[in-house]
C-alpha cells in the first residue's frame, strides 16, 4: 500500500499531468482538454497524499477507491495513474489508437480505473454503493468520487446525495471540480448551482471549500478527519484549461485538437508557469 512518505511533491506531479494532457490533445484525435487541465492538482494530491492504493496490486482488497464521475477528464486520470506507477508513462502514447484501451473516457481495462464513466450524473450513486459495501464488510476503506460541476444539474446526483446523508456515510468524499463552465457555457447562466455550498449542507453533507489549484489546501481538506456520520464534499474552485492562457476559462477548451504551433505554445506556457 502506498503512503505519502517519499511521494513526489503534488505540485510537480500536477505539472507533469498537464504536460501529458497537452501532448495527448496534440494527437490525431485530440481530447478533452479544458476539464482535464482543471483536474491536475486534484488528482495529483489524491494520488500522492491521500489515497491508500498499491500500483503494483491495483485490485488490493483493502485499497481506497477513486471514481472519476466526470469521465471527460479521463486524460488527466490516465496521466495521474501513469505518474503514480500503475503503468509506464510510455503507454499514454497508445491513446486513441485503434484497439487501444486508452479511449476518451476511462474503463476498468486500464490498471487503477475502478468503473467506466462518461455518462454524467452516475458517479455519486456508485460511490454510495461502495461506501455501503465498505460498511457491511466492516472495512477501513474510503471512497472518493471526483465530479464536474455541470453534472450537478442531474437529478440523480441529488438523489444519491440524500441517500449518502441518510445512511451516514462518513467514509465517502465527493470532490467537485468547480470550474464554472460546461460544454455549452457558464453553469450559472444555463442552470444555476449557487449557493452550492448551502445546497450540499442542506442535504446533510459536511462542506469544505478550497482553491482547487492549491495542493496544500486540497491536502488539508482531503486528509482532515470526516465529521462523524456525515459524508464530505470538497468544492474545489478551479479554472477550465488551467495553465494555457489562450484556452483558460473558455467553453471552447472542452475538446481540442492542438495543431503543431498550438502544441508548442501550450507546452511553453506550462513550462513558464512551472518555472515561475
Amino acid at each position: 500500500m502506498t503512503t505519502t512518505i517519499d511521494a513526489p511533491p503534488a505540485a510537480g506531479t500536477a505539472a507533469r499531468i498537464r504536460e501529458h494532457v497537452v501532448n495527448l490533445c496534440a494527437g490525431p484525435e485530440g481530447g478533452h482538454l479544458g476539464g482535464s487541465m482543471s483536474l491536475a492538482e486534484i488528482l495529483a494530491t489524491l494520488y500522492t497524499r491521500v489515497l491508500r492504493v498499491d500500483p503494483l496490486d491495483p485490485a488490493r482488497p483493502d485499497r481506497d477507491v477513486l471514481l472519476l464521475s466526470k469521465g471527460h477528464g479521463g486524460l488527466a486520470l490516465y496521466a495521474a495513474l501513469a505518474e503514480a506507477g500503475f503503468f509506464p508513462p510510455e503507454r499514454l502514447g497508445e491513446y486513441a489508437r485503434p484497439g487501444s484501451e486508452f479511449m476518451a473516457h476511462p474503463h476498468p481495462e486500464i490498471p487503477g480505473v475502478e468503473m467506466p464513466s462518461g455518462s454524467l450524473g452516475h458517479g455519486l450513486a456508485l460511490a454510495v454503493g461502495f461506501g455501503l459495501g465498505f460498511r457491511l464488510d466492516q472495512a477501513d476503506r474510503r471512497c472518493f468520487v471526483v465530479m464536474g460541476d455541470g453534472e450537478l444539474q442531474e437529478g440523480s446526483v441529488w438523489e444519491a446525495a440524500s441517500v449518502a446523508a441518510a445512511q451516514r456515510l462518513d467514509n465517502l468524499v465527493a470532490v467537485v471540480d468547480r470550474n464554472r463552465l460546461q460544454i455549452t457555457g457558464a453553469t450559472e447562466t444555463i442552470d444555476a448551482l449557487e449557493p452550492l455550498a448551502d445546497r450540499w449542507s442542506a442535504f446533510g453533507w459536511s462542506v469544505r471549500q478550497v482553491d482547487g489549484h492549491s495542493c496544500e489546501e486540497l491536502e488539508a481538506a482531503l486528509t482532515e478527519p470526516p465529521a462523524p456520520g456525515r459524508p464530505t464534499v470538497v468544492i474545489a474552485h478551479t479554472v477550465k484549461g488551467k495553465g494555457i492562457p489562450f484556452v483558460e476559462d473558455q467553453p471552447r477548451s472542452h475538446y481540442a485538437k492542438l495543431g503543431e504551433r498550438q502544441h508548442a505554445r501550450a507546452l511553453a506556457a506550462l513550462r513558464r508557469g512551472a518555472a515561475s
